[in-house]
């Protein structure tokens, strides 16, 4: 794949990183969960930004089958309906194989823009699965949850990628 100008180009992904990330997300989602908001509608889903930032950049790695479990897992810690959350994050895992080579072409502003109507579409199909089968409404505080995430994207591509940058070259005669 040609690269954008101006962008660096990276180091391989470490899988043992990849994962380290991804129960780190987890942890924290459950963290979340017990601390002092409990599970408030407007927290962001860590998971689902972390499913998502790895889909994007890594979707041969992370994708659906990995968003499944993952969902699982969280629907098993949160005592929700079974498959809720493995729906919502498989769903999201087919939309980041989708459309990952169109986000990376833009700068982390404009991917931000990108990515926040697949964080929406994620907590609108929990919606209409927690409606669906009897659920009380969360309150439209619910809503906050994508704008947040959609807040966190460029920070989590800097801190996530930072292990990827490749060192200053100072040799003059190898271009990369």
């Amino acid at each position: 794949m040609i690269m954008p100008r101006g962008q660096q180009l990276l180091l391989p992904a470490n899988p043992t990183f990849m994962l380290l990330t991804l129960l780190i997300a987890l942890l924290l989602d459950m963290v979340q969960s017990m601390a002092l908001f409990g599970n408030a509608a407007w927290t962001p889903d860590w998971v689902a930004l972390l499913l998502l930032f790895w889909g994007v950049h890594q979707p041969l790695k992370v994708g659906v089958g990995v968003s499944f479990f993952l969902g699982l897992l969280t629907d098993v810690h949160q005592t929700s309906l079974l498959g809720q959350h493995a729906l919502a994050y498989t769903v999201q895992g087919f939309l980041a194989t989708m459309i990952h080579r169109r986000i990376l072409w833009f700068d982390l502003p404009s991917q931000a823009l990108q990515v926040f109507p697949v964080f929406l579409a994620t907590h609108l199909l929990e919606l209409a699965v927690r409606m669906g089968t009897g659920g009380l409404f969360p309150g439209w505080s619910m809503f906050i949850s994508p704008l947040l995430q959609t807040l966190l994207w460029p920070v989590a591509s800097v801190l996530l990628l930072a292990p990827q940058r490749r060192a200053p070259d100072p040799d003059k005669n190898r271009p990369l």
